[in-house]
Order: structure tokens, then C-alpha cells, then sequence
């Protein structure tokens, strides 16, 4: 089993549930999983508000896009809460964990932007990552990711199957800490 297991055949709305159903059901005392996954407040009045980073372990939201305004057609996308977030999750890979979870490769990280300092901390800190990747940028990804990854579907056994293969044993009771050189 690959250390990186990217999500696909779905729509966004499913891969994003079934990626926090894993972080519910694997949480734990003995679990330490760090990431963001994306999430949407029906309640903002601002349609670019809506969809946002949550941060897994602190609640903390970021902004995925921005309002341009009526009429603009340049991209959405909220590059400086896209990279605040980033760089929240890269510390925690720091500080040691069982598990990233990053909501999606997508068109910044096929940039080498976005959360693409993330992927890189974790696969630097030999932890597992779980993710997902949209059809468009699958030849990004495999450039990216190359052989430490493997594509699967956003179903609980395909998920549980997978973290069960690659999740590490713990060392006195704490995640590894990161770095290759860790015991």
C-alpha cells in the first residue's frame, strides 16, 4: 500500500464528507491527524465566503475564494488564506503526527503553490497522507506525487482498508516525530 492515497469519482461535496468521516472515525486518543478539509457555511451572505479551509485540529477557517466583484471573470481563488492555512498544517506536521489530510490537489498546487508546502512537509516527515485529486489535474499529480501515491474511491472500505496498511506504529505513546531519521 502507497503512503498517499488520493480520492476520486465523486463529486467535491462526497470526497470532502468522506474525508471527514475518516477524520471522525480514526480520531482518537491514540490518533493524531492534521490538515484541512473544506467546508461550507450556507449561512454567509457572501457567496465567496462560503466555502472554506477548516483546520482539523484548532476549528480555525480559511478563505478559498474572494469576492471580484459582479461581472469579474479572473480567478476566485483566495491565494493568501489558501497559503495562511498551509503553513498552520505544516507546523503541526512538525510537531509530529499519525496523519494529513489535505483537502485537494487542484489547480494552485498543480502551480507548486496552495497547499503544495504541505504535501511536501508531510512526505518529507514519511507520514501518510489522504487527499484528493479532480480528474483535470490527475497529470499534475502523478508529476507531483509520482510513485508514492495511489488513486482510490471515496468509500468507507477502500478508506479504513487503506489506513489500516500504512498507519504507523506509535512510539511511546506519541505520534513519530517528524523527519526520515525519527525512531
Amino acid at each position: 500500500m502507497k503512503p498517499i492515497l488520493a480520492l476520486q469519482g465523486a463529486s467535491n461535496l462526497i470526497i470532502q464528507g468522506a474525508l471527514a468521516s475518516c477524520v471522525a472515525r480514526w480520531s482518537g486518543p491514540d490518533t493524531r491527524i492534521v490538515g484541512v478539509i473544506e467546508v461550507r457555511d450556507e449561512a454567509a451572505r457572501d457567496p465567496a465566503a462560503r466555502d472554506r479551509l477548516q483546520d482539523l485540529r484548532t476549528g480555525v477557517t480559511y478563505p478559498i475564494y474572494q469576492d471580484l466583484g459582479p461581472g469579474s471573470t479572473a480567478c476566485r481563488l483566495h491565494t493568501d488564506g489558501i497559503i495562511a492555512a498551509c503553513e498552520a498544517v505544516r507546523l503541526q506536521i512538525r510537531s509530529g503526527c499519525d496523519l494529513v489530510v489535505l483537502s485537494k490537489f487542484g489547480k494552485l498546487e498543480a502551480a507548486r503553490s496552495g497547499l503544495s508546502a504541505a504535501f511536501a512537509s508531510a512526505v518529507e516527515a514519511e507520514t501518510p497522507i489522504l487527499t484528493a485529486v479532480a480528474p483535470l489535474f490527475v497529470p499534475a499529480w502523478q508529476a507531483f506525487a509520482g510513485p508514492l501515491a495511489e488513486m482510490g474511491a471515496p468509500d468507507a472500505e477502500t478508506l479504513d482498508g487503506w489506513w489500516q496498511a500504512v498507519r504507523r506504529p506509535r512510539v511511546d505513546g506519541r505520534p513519530r516525530p517528524a523527519g526520515p531519521t525519527a525512531p
